[in-house]
């Protein structure tokens, strides 16, 4: 079994595992990284969203050997309780979850768009949004939340 190597929220990684095994498999049932979650199982519903080398990509059908020396950021790398993301903060204060499930995807593909756009428009929001289904239909929160967080990064 080929050693994957890569850099896990900053931290180097190497997992021995099938090179076909989606990193979603990997995430959660090998490394206990369990912010992105299992949706559809076919990269269209972006629960599973993490970032790789900056942008926001379905893990679920994403092959371990597309990872090797490069860099992954889950949920758990955007922030923590004591220093939450300001995203994270944004999305509390604009109530943009409901039930969650899919927030974690949502975030990532939030953080890859304002990596690569500081200052996005409200169009460019939602067309980086669009891969993120919300059955519970918090986007119009969602995308005040991220601008929310694009202003304020702006300012600190």
């Amino acid at each position: 079994m080929p050693v994957i190597q890569f850099r896990l929220n900053g931290t180097p990684t190497a997992v021995a595992t099938d090179a076909d095994q989606p990193l979603l498999d990997v995430l959660r049932g090998r490394l206990g990284i369990t912010g992105a979650h299992f949706g559809c199982g076919a990269g269209e519903c972006g629960a599973c969203h993490v970032m790789v080398d900056g942008r926001a990509m379905t893990s679920c059908d994403f092959p371990m050997w597309s990872v090797l020396d490069k860099d992954v950021v889950t949920l758990e790398g955007l922030g923590t309780a004591e220093q939450p993301h300001p995203l994270q903060n944004a999305f509390i204060s604009e109530q943009a979850t409901q039930c969650g499930y899919c927030v974690s995807g949502i975030l990532i593909s939030a953080a890859a768009l304002l990596k690569r756009n500081p200052s996005p428009t409200e169009a460019q929001v939602r067309a980086a949004l669009d891969r993120n289904l919300c059955r519970c239909g918090s986007h119009n929160r969602m995308v005040r939340a991220v601008l929310r967080a694009a202003a304020e990064m702006a300012t600190s």
